[in-house]
């Protein structure tokens, strides 16, 4: 069974900045009429770490990565050859009343069913592994891919009135040409291309100049 009925599906080919990806998850939760999934690019090596995360434990990297702490919670993920997407269910929708971890695990099945189609031995994890450090790919929590063993997809959420946001990051795995496609086939069997319009991006502006391209949000831990 997929997900969703149906998804809107963004393909961001413009590269971007570590805080201005962020702001545009946020705008497009803002505006959120239905679901959808964004697939995103970084114009340079970024790092991203938790909401609740310690600046202090990201900061060494300042000097060769671009940094942003998210809205969302988990560890730190390190991106720029990785593929990254973010789904939004916008509070109207039947899924959004679901778990947490229900949305979770629906959404890395079907990146592991599309694995799967591609020939790789993935599955989910069981069960929560021991942390070994703050590195999100280091510790497989439950629900998270694994291909032979390895972590290969994490995510984060975040839950508001409005919606869920989920980000999620996806690596040390050959990817197949059609691996997007398939991720979001499996995911909904109706999708919808969608283009980012001049009003969320100059929204997602606003966002960034005010909250993750600050200090304030960068440092608060």
């Amino acid at each position: 069974m997929s997900l969703f009925a149906r998804i809107d599906v963004y393909h961001d080919l413009t590269s971007r900045s570590a805080a201005l990806n962020m702001a545009i998850d946020e705008a497009l939760l803002e505006i959120a009429s239905g679901p959808s999934i964004r697939f995103y690019r970084w114009d340079q090596p970024a790092l991203s770490f938790g909401y609740f995360g310690r600046f202090a434990d990201v900061a060494n990297h300042a000097n060769e990565r671009d940094i942003v702490r998210r809205w969302t919670g988990g560890g730190i993920v390190f991106h720029g050859d990785d593929l990254t997407y973010s789904v939004v269910i916008p509070a109207n929708d039947s899924v959004f009343a679901e778990s947490s971890m229900s949305i979770y695990e629906g959404i890395h099945r079907a990146v592991s069913n599309a694995l799967l189609s591609n020939g790789e031995n993935a599955q989910l994890a069981a069960e929560e592994s021991p942390s070994i450090s703050e590195s999100c790919f280091a510790s497989p929590v439950r629900a998270d891919v694994l291909v032979n063993g390895r972590k290969v997809a994490g995510a984060a959420q975040r839950r508001t009135r409005r919606g869920l946001l989920q980000q999620g990051s996806i690596q040390h795995v050959d990817l197949a040409e059609d691996f997007v496609q398939r991720f979001a086939q499996e995911l909904s069997p109706e999708l919808t291309g969608q283009a980012l319009n001049h009003s969320t991006l100059d929204r997602a502006r606003e966002i960034t100049a005010n909250k993750y391209a600050t200090a304030v949000w960068l440092r608060r831990r």
